[in-house]
């Protein structure tokens, strides 16, 4: 399967907005403490950037969106899609604030 195609399945698992505003200000807060952590040379603290990011993000899967989190499955495209689809999020190609 293509990336293109992978999206599309993406994008109808994160038919929730609840969903889609913890996906991303978990993605934006891991990537803020990543690269907080890379500035203070504390690298052992790197793995706390990545449950900031997915435990919101499996939250929303099992509480709101009531689905699996597709990375279980497909766990590096569902990586590369958490980022565009935070880009698309900023680009207001995707809502975070309507149904």
């Amino acid at each position: 399967m293509k990336l293109e195609e992978f999206y599309q399945f993406y994008l109808s698992e994160h038919k929730n907005v609840t969903n889609r505003r913890l996906h991303f200000f978990g993605t934006m807060g891991a990537l803020i403490l990543f690269l907080l952590f890379l500035l203070m040379k504390k690298f052992y603290l790197i793995p706390i950037a990545f449950l900031f990011g997915y435990g919101p993000a499996w939250a929303g899967h099992f509480f709101f969106e009531k689905n699996k989190p597709a990375s279980f499955k497909y766990p590096f495209y569902s990586f590369i899609c958490d980022w565009i689809m935070v880009k698309d999020i900023i680009l207001g190609k995707v809502s975070i604030w309507k149904k």
